[in-house]
């Protein structure tokens, strides 16, 4: 099962649906998640939201986010889940020209997040913010609106992307689904 945080985006839905076509899932509120809803899931999404990190404290939302640096199951943050795993890590936040339409992604290297998937891929935007690389992050995709769109930890399954693959069509529905199997892989692959 995988845990899905909705932080209020009107594109949860769609999230819901990409992951029920491989696996169950069970969504959360971000104002009620914790670690607790972590045991015995696969993995963790989470969604987009209507905030402005560069204009409020988010300091709320990295307290609620926190247990995200001590579990050890697979994270995928998308748009403001992608800033919250950045930020937890020591990124930066910046504003930038607002961006709600398809962009070119460009990925930077062949990685399971992008599975099957050819190295310049359209996928839909909706954000006026961007972050930066974090420290022990790679940088895994870029657009010419943005330059961290999709990155990864260097050690733990930590993933981002800037960008909604939910609502990117096949391709963004393929991302979700790479995802899942990156946490299938996962949890096959860990001791006894």
């Amino acid at each position: 099962m995988i845990l899905i945080i909705d932080c209020g985006s009107q594109k949860t839905p769609f999230i819901e649906e990409a992951v029920d076509l491989q696996m169950d899932y069970q969504t959360i509120g971000l104002s009620e998640v914790s670690q607790e809803h972590t045991v015995g899931k696969l993995g963790v999404i989470i969604s987009g939201a209507p905030i402005l990190i560069t204009e409020i404290d988010y300091s709320k939302y990295l307290n609620q986010l926190a247990f995200l640096k001590e579990i050890t199951i697979p994270v995928l943050g998308i748009c403001f889940g992608h800033q919250m795993i950045g930020l937890l890590h020591g990124a930066l936040p910046s504003r930038q020209k607002e961006d709600r339409d398809w962009q070119i992604i460009e990925t930077l290297e062949d990685h399971p997040l992008f599975d099957k998937m050819p190295t310049e891929v359209e996928m839909m935007e909706d954000h006026c913010e961007c972050i930066s690389l974090p420290k022990d992050f790679v940088l895994l995709g870029v657009s010419d609106a943005c330059v961290n769109e999709a990155m990864y930890h260097k050690e733990k399954p930590l993933f981002g992307v800037q960008f909604h693959p939910e609502v990117s069509g096949n391709q963004g529905t393929l991302l979700i689904e790479n995802f899942v199997n990156i946490c299938i892989s996962y949890q096959e692959n860990q001791p006894a």
